[in-house]
This record gives C-alpha cells, sequence and structure tokens, in this order.
C-alpha cells in the first residue's frame, strides 16, 4: 500500500478533516494520478450523511476528479507520465455482462465498482472501500481513466466527469440535435451544463426553473427560451411544446405537469433523485404516446466522447473553486442553492 493526504468526514453529522489514506500499490495495468482538482457533486452529500444509508466511515468521496498521471503500470499503453486524466464515477466493473461488453459499464449486470464507498474487489483488497477524489492521489485501472484534451482546464474539466456525462448521455441516447426541442428543469450544476451541451448539439433549448434568477446566465450559455414555473401561465402556454425534457433537480416535483409539456413521442428524463415515490396519472403517457424515463452517468467511451465534445465547443463547468477547509461550508451552500454553479476543490489545499 501507498499513502495520500485526504480529507474525510467521520461521521454523518462530523465535519471533514485531513486523515492519511492508503490506496493500493501500482498494479501492471493501474495509472497513478496526482489529483489537482475535484468537484463536489450533490450525491457526496447524500452519502456523507449517510442520506442513503450504507455509508462506510471515513467517508472520502469525490467521483469529479481531475489530475496528471504520475506513475504506471508496466502494463498501460494508453497514458504516459505527464498526461492530463480523470476519473468519474466508476473505478471498475465485471467486464463481461451485457452492459459491459455494450460499453455501458455503469449498467453492470454483476454491479460495478463506484469510485467510493464501494466494496473493492476482494482480489484488489480484501475488506477494504473505495475513497475518492477529496484526496491528493488515487490508483485506478487504465480502463476506467479518461483523457482530458487540451482544450479544457483541469479546474472546469472536473465536474464534467459527473455532472457533464449525466447530462450528455440522455442527450445523445434521446438523439438531440437539430430540429429537436429540448427543456432543462433546473439551471443548477447539472442544468447548466446541460444547457450548453444541448444548445452545442444543435437543439432549441428552454430552461424551466422555479424563478427567472438566473435567466441571463440560462441565455448566456445557450438557451433559447427561459421560464418560470411558479407562473402557472407556463405550463398553459408550453403545453405540447418539448421533444425530450430532462429533470435535473431531485425535489418532488408535480410530473404530471411537466409530462403535459411533451409533444407527440416526447420523453421526460429523470436524473434528479426525489426522496418520495413519484405520482404519475396513466393519462398522461397515454395521450400523445409520452414516455418517462430515467438515466444514470455513461459508460467509459461515452465520457472520453463526451470530454471531446466538450473541448471542441469550448464547454467547461461554471465552477468557485474552494480550498480543502472550506468543504464543510461548501456542502451548506449547496443545500441552500448558493453556488454558482458547481464548486471544485483545488487540492493542493490539502
Amino acid at each position: 500500500m501507498s499513502t495520500a493526504a485526504a480529507y474525510a468526514i467521520p461521521a454523518p453529522d462530523g465535519s471533514f478533516e485531513k486523515v492519511t489514506i492508503e490506496r493500493r500499490e501500482l498494479g501492471p495495468d493501474d495509472v497513478l494520478i496526482d489529483i489537482k482538482y475535484a468537484g463536489i457533486c450533490h450525491s457526496d452529500i447524500h452519502t456523507a450523511r449517510d442520506e442513503w444509508g450504507g455509508t462506510k466511515y471515513p467517508c472520502v468521496p469525490g467521483h469529479e476528479i481531475a489530475g496528471i498521471v504520475a506513475a504506471t503500470g508496466s502494463a498501460v499503453r494508453k497514458y504516459q507520465v505527464g498526461d492530463r486524466v480523470g476519473v468519474g464515477c466508476l473505478v471498475n466493473s465485471c467486464g463481461k455482462c451485457v452492459p459491459c461488453l455494450a460499453g455501458e459499464e455503469q449498467y453492470c449486470a454483476k454491479g460495478a465498482t463506484w469510485t467510493y464507498n464501494n466494496p473493492v474487489p476482494e482480489t484488489v483488497q480484501p475488506g477494504g472501500y473505495t475513497m475518492g477524489g477529496y484526496a491528493t492521489q488515487i490508483v485506478v485501472t487504465e480502463s476506467f481513466v479518461v483523457a482530458i484534451p487540451d482544450g479544457i482546464g483541469l479546474d472546469v474539466a472536473a465536474p464534467l466527469l459527473c455532472a457533464g456525462i449525466t447530462l450528455y448521455s440522455p442527450l445523445r441516447h434521446w438523439n438531440t440535435g437539430p430540429g429537436k426541442k429540448v427543456a432543462i428543469i433546473g439551471m443548477g450544476g447539472l442544468g447548466h451544463v446541460g444547457v450548453k451541451i444541448a444548445a452545442a448539439l444543435g437543439a432549441e433549448v428552454t430552461v424551466l426553473s422555479q424563478s427567472l434568477r438566473k435567466r441571463d446566465d440560462g441565455l448566456r450559455m445557450g438557451a433559447d427560451h427561459y421560464y418560470a414555473t411558479s407562473d402557472k401561465e407556463t405550463f398553459r402556454q408550453l403545453r405540447g411544446s418539448f421533444d425530450l425534457i430532462i429533470n435535473t433537480v431531485s425535489a418532488n416535483l408535480p410530473i404530471d405537469n411537466y409530462l403535459r409539456l411533451l409533444a407527440l413521442d416526447g420523453t421526460l428524463v429523470i436524473l434528479g433523485l426525489p426522496d418520495q415515490p413519484m405520482s404519475v396519472t396513466g393519462r398522461n403517457l397515454a395521450a400523445f404516446r409520452r414516455s418517462l424515463a430515467g438515466s444514470m452517468i455513461g459508460g467509459v467511451a461515452q465520457t472520453q466522447e463526451m470530454l471531446n465534445f466538450c473541448a471542441a465547443h469550448g464547454i467547461g463547468a461554471e465552477i468557485e473553486l474552494i480550498s480543502a477547509d472550506e468543504i464543510d461550508s461548501a456542502y451548506e451552500r449547496v443545500m441552500a442553492s448558493d453556488v454558482q454553479y458547481r464548486f471544485v476543490i483545488d487540492t493542493a489545499t490539502i
């Protein structure tokens, strides 16, 4: 084992503190990465505070990792020391099931290994569990490392490893492009990246947000239209308008209201995970052959495709760069929707 400095939370109601963690020794297929930046995702908060249950402590979150290759195993061919690389939500999968063979490792039938708070395969580290990117270094199997093109700064690229691919994957799956009308629900850490990507894909993009507070930002990032969902007239005016609606918020929304905004054969995709079950009226699905679907992140190959696309179109996340000792306050600000638009930790401060 080797060691790395990290910031960990010791208990659900604890505060982050600097610790030393173990990283596995470099194997033949492994890449050692000096982490430069780590984004803060809402999932980090849910896990750190054990809101989804099953959190192992001490917990080191972080699955939006951007850094530089520090060393490679003897069998590594894709990367060399000095390369700009990233690691997202996954660090392993079975590699043999139907989803894995299709490049959809995130849906691994045997269960993918997530970047943090997940059991490590017994063959790698018996009894161990993964620790994420709020750290100075990480060791990852070559096939789960992606290259970050020179056209994107490492700091604004970090959130793309989760937020970016979470939006890019459904936009691509539902064939977003010229002639398509797409609505993004929520103008936050996920939503703002979705606006940029959907616009770059050539769609007509509408933001549906609780208020018009971020309207100028939305239009600057590529939205064609911006509506407040607190205004009941919005739902009357936009009925039957969209081919695709992507919901990025975790609140329990009145889903039927949004289904009525779909055109014939339109789809509403759920990304945000609300606390309570959703209520849906069947006739709102049947009326125009509408669909209600869900999506996660994309696979490794699609994540690389997304990064290349973002580099080609000058897309990066809008970030606030913070030091490691600001993680607790950043969590509180995320919960209060007080961030423009994604916090990124400068790991040089760990």
